[in-house]
């Protein structure tokens, strides 16, 4: 009974996490997007191995940045050439390994998850990168670790739950350096930011008041990318 109790949990959470991946619009075609990767940057070998390791073993792998938008993060990382890079919603670690790219020499990465058990699969991709000495990974809840960082940042990538990303924004950017850059994901939510808000939505409802003040603070200049589900540059005066 527990064995079949098991195995029913288990095609739920699949079902679960093949309708959330359906669920993901397309904003450009198949064909264009394939294109565009052909016509991006090569993917590293290790990204690579991370990327398949991930669709192979971990729940839900389209919250995986990927090849086109790995390329996106890294470019941005080595123009900004960042010092100290803050990272909320490690998953399976493609994003921190994309943004260390940039890093300076003498640079940290701090990047913030809630999945212990996300933790090794991690390490096992840093530990085999060439910054794992400068990678450092905080379990919690990230409105708890953020405060505790005494670090002024010149990157921040944002990835978590939609839910906090307004308190995110209020407790990132007072450690900003000048000049330093917030990267916002998932800010066009499939497109659900042009749809009738449903009263139940918390996710649309907060994202919407975000992307409003992203526009309207005036502590930034803003430009809203759409790159896969959305990508807000934000620069901080």
């Amino acid at each position: 009974m527990v064995f079949l109790c098991e195995k029913v949990t288990q095609f739920f959470l699949y079902f679960c996490a093949s309708t959330l991946e359906h669920h993901h619009m397309h904003f450009i075609s198949q064909e264009l997007e394939d294109y565009i990767e052909q016509h991006s940057e090569n993917e590293p070998e290790l990204l690579a191995k991370l990327n398949k390791e991930t669709y192979q073993k971990i729940l839900l792998p389209r919250m995986l940045s990927g090849h086109f938008q790995g390329r996106v993060l890294s470019m941005l990382s080595k123009l900004i050439r960042p010092v100290n890079i803050l990272e909320i919603g490690t998953y399976t670690g493609y994003a921190a390994l994309c943004l260390c790219e940039g890093m300076q020499e003498n640079g940290q990465l701090h990047t913030i998850d809630i999945k212990e058990e996300l933790i090794d699969f991690q390490r096992k991709y840093f530990d085999a990168s060439p910054w794992g000495a400068q990678i450092f990974q905080h379990l919690g809840e990230a409105v708890s670790i953020i405060p505790t960082l005494d670090i002024k940042f010149d990157l921040v990538f944002i990835d978590a739950d939609k839910e906090n990303y307004l308190n995110y924004w209020e407790m990132i950017v007072p450690k900003m350096n000048k000049g330093g850059i917030i990267l916002s994901d998932n800010v066009l939510w499939s497109g659900k930011v042009l749809e009738p808000l449903h009263p139940n939505d918390i996710s649309t409802k907060v994202l919407l008041e975000y992307n409003t003040l992203l526009k309207n603070d005036s502590r930034v200049e803003t430009v809203l990318l759409p790159i896969r589900d959305g990508l807000t540059v934000s620069r901080v005066l």
